[in-house]
């Protein structure tokens, strides 16, 4: 039992998934959808149904050059990441990836976890060999621009019909962050030049 003025201690996780039991699933699609009503981004705008999100996770499970993030807060599903690899025939652009769907539902903001779920894929990339970190978000995403920027992300773009969301257009930001070899942390200057 808590005590009268003190918080209740929270288990806050973030793992690689390699499969998804149902009940994770479930709370996947289900804190997917509360970001989407938030909008808070994901591509989609609208409320998904379950099927359709559920066919879409386990098709990320699929894709070799795709890796799922997912974020716990006591033990329940509340968020997720996925990091994109380059193509393979990209020999250029190899020492790149891009993060995409980050985000943690509204009912789970606020105990650190978004902060987390980047520092744990930022830490795989760079487990990886990559360098660098790639990212966009709709303008409208106030609280992911200033997590990213507080992070480290720095805005090298702005497209200004980036997305459509009810009806009207909407710009997008474009970020990257350099990764220290094996840490995830940035770095000031890119080794061996471009």
């Amino acid at each position: 039992m808590s005590q009268p003025g003190r918080a209740l201690a929270h288990t806050l996780a973030v793992e690689i998934a390699t499969a998804l039991q149902q009940h994770d699933l479930e709370d996947l699609c289900e804190a997917t959808n509360a970001a989407i009503i938030e909008g808070g981004g994901f591509g989609w705008v609208q409320s998904q149904d379950r099927a359709a999100l559920a066919r879409h996770f386990r098709g990320v499970l699929l894709v070799p050059d795709r890796v799922l993030f997912l974020a716990r807060l006591d033990g329940v599903v509340v968020g997720s990441a996925q990091l994109v690899r380059p193509p393979r025939n990209n020999e250029a652009q190899a020492f790149a990836a891009q993060i995409t769907h980050a985000y943690i539902a509204p009912y789970a903001r606020g105990y650190g976890l978004a902060r987390s779920l980047l520092a744990r894929v930022e830490e795989h990339a760079a487990a990886m060999g990559f360098r660098v970190l790639n990212l966009d978000v709709r303008e409208t995403q106030q609280r992911a621009i200033a997590l990213f920027e507080s992070l480290g992300y720095v805005r090298w773009g702005t497209h200004p019909a980036y997305a459509r969301v009810d009806g009207r257009t909407v710009a997008g930001h474009f970020y990257y962050k350099l990764l220290e070899p094996g840490r995830g942390r940035s770095t000031g200057s890119l080794i061996g030049g471009a």
